[in-house]
C-alpha cells in the first residue's frame, strides 16, 4: 500500500500498482487492486490506464496481470542479476548434496523475494517458486535477512504478538552470532528450512541461502542440513567478494 503521504508522485502510485500485481501471483479485479493499493478508483484506473498502453499490464475479462514488458524486464534482471549467477552452481550441487530444494532470497522494501530456485527431485519436495514473496516477518529467509541488516533498520523491526519487539530483536542478535536462521511450519505448514546469510563485502547481507525441506523427512538431519547450507553461503559469499575485488 501507499505511504502515508500527500506528496505521492504519479510514478510511485504506477510502481505500486505494478508490484501489488507482482506480489499476488494471480489476476486481480480493480476492486481489489483499490483495497489493496489504497488507491482511489479514479485514480486506479488511470493508472492503470497508462501501464497498459505501455504493456506492464495486461487486462482479460476485467482481471489485471503483469503484462509482456514485465516478462522482457524479468528476463534482462535473470542476465543482469549478478547474485543469481554466482550462487546458481553452488545452489545445484546443495541442492543434489542435500536431495532438498535450495533457494536464493532478496529483501527488498519489507518483503522476501525469491530470485532464484534450485527445485528437489524427490516426489515430496517443498518449493518457495522465483518470484514468490512474503512479509520480511516469519520464516528462516526472512529472520536472516532482517538478522543482517544496518542496526537502525534491524532495531526497528516490529514485533508480532507472539515475539514483541524485545524478544525480536534478541533473536534477530542470536541468528547474527549464529551464522544462520531455522524455522518450522512459520510460512508453510509442514515445512523446515534453514538459512545462511550471503555477503558481498563487509557485514551487510546481501541475501541469504534458504534449504527447505517437509518436516517429515528430516527428524534426524537438522544438523548436517544446517552444516550443508553454512558451508555452501560462505563459498558463495568468498565468490562474490573475490569478484568484487
Amino acid at each position: 500500500m501507499l505511504p502515508d503521504s500527500h506528496a505521492v508522485s504519479a510514478v510511485d502510485r504506477a510502481l505500486v500498482v505494478l508490484a501489488t500485481l507482482a506480489q499476488q501471483g494471480h489476476p486481480l479485479t480493480a476492486t481489489e487492486l483499490v483495497r489493496k493499493t489504497g488507491l482511489s478508483q479514479s485514480t486506479l484506473y488511470r493508472q492503470l490506464h497508462a501501464l497498459k498502453r505501455w504493456g506492464f499490464v495486461l487486462e482479460v475479462e476485467g482481471r489485471y496481470a503483469p503484462g509482456p514488458l514485465s516478462l522482457q524486464l524479468a528476463l534482462g534482471f535473470d542476465m543482469a542479476s549478478h547474485l543469481a549467477r554466482q550462487a546458481r552452481q553452488d545452489m545445484l550441487v546443495l541442492a543434489q548434496q542435500s536431495q532438498e530444494s535450495v533457494g536464493l532470497i532478496v529483501a527488498v522494501n519489507g518483503q522476501a523475494i525469491c530470485i532464484e530456485m534450485v527445485e528437489s527431485r524427490q516426489a515430496l519436495r517443498c518449493s518457495f517458486e522465483k518470484g514468490r514473496s512474503v512479509p520480511l516477518e516469519k520464516g528462516a529467509s526472512a529472520k536472516c535477512l532482517l538478522a543482517h541488516l544496518p542496526e537502525a533498520a534491524r532495531d526497528a523491526a516490529s514485533g508480532t504478538p507472539e515475539l514483541p519487539q524485545a524478544g525480536r530483536v534478541a533473536e534477530l542478535d542470536a541468528i547474527r552470532k549464529a551464522g544462520f536462521a531455522v524455522s518450522h511450519g512459520e510460512v508453510d505448514a509442514g515445512v523446515w528450512g534453514v538459512s545462511a546469510p550471503l555477503f558481498a563485502m563487509g557485514q551487510q547481507a546481501v541475501g541469504a541461502l534458504t534449504l527447505m525441506a517437509p518436516s517429515v523427512r528430516i527428524l534426524d538431519k537438522h544438523s548436517p542440513l544446517i552444516q550443508m547450507t553454512v558451508v555452501t553461503a560462505a563459498r558463495i559469499s568468498r565468490s562474490l567478494s573475490t569478484l568484487i575485488h
